[in-house]
């Protein structure tokens, strides 16, 4: 409880902090997205890469598995 409290008090400052008054730190974040953009988009592509590698490598195992499965069936 303590924490969804705390969550909507710190979404409610971000609000307020980005619109115009007394704060308006609307042109500051921004700034911050526009020059961490490209980090987060190198970072989300090294993640996607390495998750189809790993997709890659399941997918050649899963082939693999199979094979040995219908090789072993045939022996029966």
């Amino acid at each position: 409880m303590v924490a969804l409290i705390v969550g909507i008090v710190l979404i409610a400052f971000a609000v307020f902090a980005v619109l115009p008054g007394p704060l308006a730190w609307g042109a500051d974040v921004l700034a911050f997205l526009r020059g961490s953009l490209p980090v987060m988009a190198a970072f989300i592509g090294l993640i996607a890469a390495f998750i189809g590698v790993a997709d890659i490598k399941d997918r050649i195992e899963a082939k693999k598995e199979e094979a040995e499965e219908a090789k072993a069936e045939k022996k029966e």
